[in-house]
């Protein structure tokens, strides 16, 4: 993991017109966001996002079926009707 450059962040800010403490206090904020908790790396989220497709996949076929279940259902309640 890439180490947080404080000082280009800092100096981005000023260099943009910023004041520095302005800079100085941005800065420090994103530090401490950096160094909060948890952060889902690239292969993470990958994983995450190929699990969801599954789940979705499964709900799509499985609402086919009650579907189709449902058609017949009404099908055959209209012969029997008829």
């Amino acid at each position: 993991m890439a180490t947080l450059d404080t000082h280009a962040i800092a100096r981005t800010l000023t260099d943009a017109g910023a004041d520095p403490k302005l800079a100085d206090a941005i800065t420090a904020a994103v530090r401490e966001a950096a160094d909060h908790g948890d952060h889902v790396t690239p292969d993470q989220f990958k994983a995450g996002l190929a699990e969801l497709d599954a789940r979705i996949a499964n709900a799509e076929t499985r609402l086919t079926w009650r579907m189709l279940g449902i058609a017949g259902l009404v099908l055959a309640v209209m012969r029997l009707l008829s």
